[in-house]
């Protein structure tokens, strides 16, 4: 059974959510992968506030392609995740809570989950043009030198996701290897 979530994720909506869960997400989430989070993080370090309001916000780590004429945005896949692996905790002790990507995290991004309350939530890489289908408004809002990186404000609505690692820290990647090797006579 999937389940319609509704952003902002909210810790309290994000203690509901758990490894394995199928969901369809819509609401407003921003876009930003390696050289927008580094200048982000950056930013932080000297004092300064963030382009946007991070509070519960949700990050898809994407460099969509340029828009077609009448589309509101070009093939929008996720990026591999590990490549924000040095800024997620921070972005998540400044109030972030969700992550959009593919691919495994390290042991630090999920201790920083756990500590904040954040969800890694899995996009189907290699569906980019099935996953701008539920794309229905997109705005660049800063670091428009970066292209496909710049900094973007998107309204989803019923983007299909996996809940990858919860709040607490469980995780999809290892319970399906466990389930798998147990069900194979390994250990």
């Amino acid at each position: 059974m999937e389940k319609h979530i509704q952003l902002p994720l909210t810790e309290e909506l994000a203690k509901t959510l758990h490894a394995g869960d199928s969901v369809l997400l819509s609401g407003i989430i921003y876009t930003s992968r390696d050289a927008g989070h580094k200048r982000m993080c950056e930013a932080l370090a000297r004092g300064e506030k963030l382009p946007f309001d991070p509070t519960d916000a949700t990050i898809y780590y994407v460099g969509p392609t340029p828009a077609k004429p009448g589309q509101v945005i070009g093939s929008a896949g996720p990026t591999t995740s590990g490549r924000m692996d040095a800024y997620a905790p921070t972005m998540m002790s400044v109030g972030a809570r969700g992550m959009i990507g593919k691919g495994a995290r390290l042991p630090e991004v999920v201790e920083a989950m756990k500590k904040y309350h954040g969800v890694y939530f899995g996009a189907i890489g290699g569906a980019g043009a099935l996953l701008a289908k539920c794309i229905k408004k997109a705005e660049l809002i800063a670091y428009e030198d970066l292209g496909a990186e710049a900094l973007r404000r998107l309204e989803v609505e019923n983007m299909p996701l996996v809940v990858i690692i919860d709040s607490e820290g469980n995780n999809l990647y290892e319970m399906g290897r466990k389930d798998y090797l147990e069900k194979h006579g390994q250990k």
